[in-house]
């Protein structure tokens, strides 16, 4: 049986049914292909006391593999359990084009082009996937202390050394834009497809916006990130909301969003150029769903859907996403803990730095919301002064009515969430600090 089941196609009008196909190995469960800069050793050798030099990690068993099967290491990590599969095997890069990939320097370039052997690693995530992640990242870097680069399968992208062992040392995990990736597919007609990879390991549906095209892509991009980074920051109590209020847009537009089935979504568009039937009979094709917006309360009610499309006239510099409170604070400790490449930053002319400061609302804002007592907003550095630094705010604030852009004020490193450092060449931030790192 394919995608399409005509048996309950009664009426001329009935909308075929269309069927939801398994989820592939690599969407079951997290597959990451570590690659070694030197293939001559085994990095599987004394697998247990690499592992055991992970302070968070407890081995509980160790299963060797053999030449038909991978091993396989039972293991706890901050009071879980957890089953991780291995196995060093032939391996050959397949090169840079066409692969969605970070920043590689040449020793890492040079490195992958040699590399004949690779170690995979996979495993399933639990319930809080950023943890996981963050793992199975640690496991790699274990096994794998000097390796060229990280193949993330699940997610279709190619992962610096840099990077990886950074985010492998860090107190805190990964964002949640490290868990996944989006593809822009293009037709001739300027028509663009948006697509994850990736988030099906977490749990969740992967998500798509079709019919976007490529002025307004990167704006629907931010809608993507934003309602994946809410469903992946759910925890087991919270209520699987059917719809969500993910930010503002123009005139304080409310964007609520809902994601629909990929069987049922379809449905919605007509004369499709990409992302229709025919591109899903050898892929696209498991879970995942489209991305809709409800106009006002009366559509969320009687779940009258509507296309993305309806903000394109009212994208502007001040759009404004919604971040959970988890992963503000992660942010905020990632911040923190890599602040001193923003000191260092400073020094240099050439770069700009801005930083985002979380501020007091006003009461009154409060009042009406509770959880609102924060805004994060970004400022311009003006200069450090000992432990504390002057910065001007760069735009207008949404929640206290005092503050307005261009002003300058005086705060401290307890007060940033987030910053971006922005060279001629490229713009770094906490997430992206391996760029500064040769």
């Amino acid at each position: 049986m394919g995608l399409l089941d005509f048996k309950n196609k009664t009426k001329k009008n009935t909308k075929p049914q269309i069927k939801e196909q398994p989820l592939q190995y690599w969407e079951e469960d997290s597959f990451m292909i570590v690659i070694p800069s030197d293939t001559a050793i085994d990095p599987t050798e004394n697998i247990g006391e690499k592992l055991g030099k992970i302070k968070e990690v407890k081995v509980i068993s160790i299963e060797e593999p053999t030449d038909e099967n991978p091993g396989f290491i039972s293991l706890e990590y901050d009071g879980e359990g957890f089953a991780v599969g291995y196995v060093y095997r032939d391996f050959e890069f397949p090169g840079l084009m066409g692969i969605q990939k970070q920043q590689l320097n040449e020793a890492e370039i040079s490195a992958l082009e040699r590399a004949n052997k690779a170690l995979t690693i996979f495993m399933k995530f639990h319930k809080d996937s950023k943890k996981s992640y963050h793992l199975q990242l640690k496991l790699a870097t274990a096994i794998v202390p000097d390796l060229a680069a990280v193949m993330d399968e699940s997610a279709e992208k190619l992962l610096s050394a840099r990077w990886v062992n950074m985010a492998a040392t860090s107190s805190v995990p990964p964002g949640s834009e490290a868990m996944y990736s989006v593809q822009a597919i293009s037709a001739d007609n300027g028509e663009v497809w948006l697509h994850t990879h990736g988030l099906c390991r977490c749990g969740i549906t992967e998500l798509e916006i079709v019919q976007s095209d490529s002025e307004n892509a990167k704006n629907h991009y931010e809608i993507i990130k934003s309602l994946a980074g809410r469903l992946l920051d759910r925890y087991e109590n919270e209520k699987d909301e059917e719809s969500l209020f993910i930010g503002l847009i123009g005139d304080n537009i409310p964007i609520v969003v809902t994601y629909v089935p990929w069987t049922d979504g379809i449905f919605e568009y007509n004369n499709l150029t990409l992302g229709g039937l025919a591109d899903r009979e050898n892929g696209h094709n498991s879970k995942s769903s489209l991305i809709f917006v409800y106009k006002n309360e009366n559509d969320e009610k009687k779940h009258i859907l509507s296309k993305v499309n309806i903000y394109d006239n009212y994208w502007g510099n001040n759009a404004m996403f919604f971040i959970s409170t988890p992963e503000t604070e992660r942010m905020k400790t990632l911040a923190h803990e890599r602040f001193g490449f923003v000191k260092r930053a400073a020094e240099n002319d050439e770069y700009t730095i801005i930083l985002k400061l979380g501020l007091d609302t006003d009461q009154k804002y409060r009042e009406e919301d509770t959880s609102n007592s924060k805004e994060h907003i970004w400022f311009e550095l003006v200069g450090f002064d000992g432990d504390k630094f002057k910065a001007k705010l760069t735009q207008e604030p949404y929640y206290i009515d005092a503050l307005h852009a261009g002003h300058i004020g005086e705060y401290t490193v307890n007060d940033i969430t987030d910053w971006l450092i922005c060279t001629p060449s490229f713009n770094v931030s906490p997430e992206t600090a391996y760029l500064l790192v040769q």
